[in-house]
């Protein structure tokens, strides 16, 4: 009886924590980012002084927070959450405070495997970017890798590279 128990106790516990890996699916993109801006390349330039990103798990996508300064100097934020399930979902870009009318106004994600997701980004349904993120084997880095246009439609062709903290 007491190994019928420790057995049931070991099957219950794995298939929450199997459940849990489906559930939230964002383990190895969860967590505070910091942006390093000498291994990074942005064009068209000039890059942020700072980004900081934080992502959490929620329930078949991740919940992503970004605050940063731009090459201005002007504090920028932007928040979503989103779904890997490739359909659009808002974005609330801000500068200095204000609602940023040259930000992208929606993002779908869909998810490529454990360490990589694709992110499209679009503005009144038009793409701007798609931005793939991929992160390293031990979880370390994150490798984001940006092509299409800017809201000035500029092309753009940024690798950003993102350091956990």
């Amino acid at each position: 009886m007491r190994n019928r128990l420790l057995v049931f106790s070991f099957v219950l516990v794995a298939a929450a924590a199997l459940s849990a890996t489906i559930v939230y699916g964002a383990d190895m993109f969860s967590g505070t980012w910091k942006v390093n801006l000498a291994k990074s390349k942005y064009s068209p330039g000039p890059p942020p002084k700072s980004n900081m990103q934080k992502i959490e798990p929620v329930e078949g996508g991740m919940r992503v927070v970004t605050d940063g300064e731009n090459s201005e100097g002007k504090k920028t934020h932007n928040d979503y959450t989103v779904k890997f399930d490739g359909k659009d979902y808002p974005e609330h870009p801000m500068l200095d405070g204000k609602p940023n009318l040259n930000g992208a106004d929606t993002i779908s994600v869909k998810k490529i495997d454990d360490n990589t997701y694709e992110a499209t980004t679009k503005q009144k349904g038009k793409v701007l970017t798609v931005t793939k993120n991929v992160v390293s084997k031990d979880g370390k880095t994150r490798t984001a890798t940006a092509t299409g246009k800017n809201a000035q439609g500029q092309t753009v062709n940024n690798t950003v590279v993102w350091e956990k903290q």
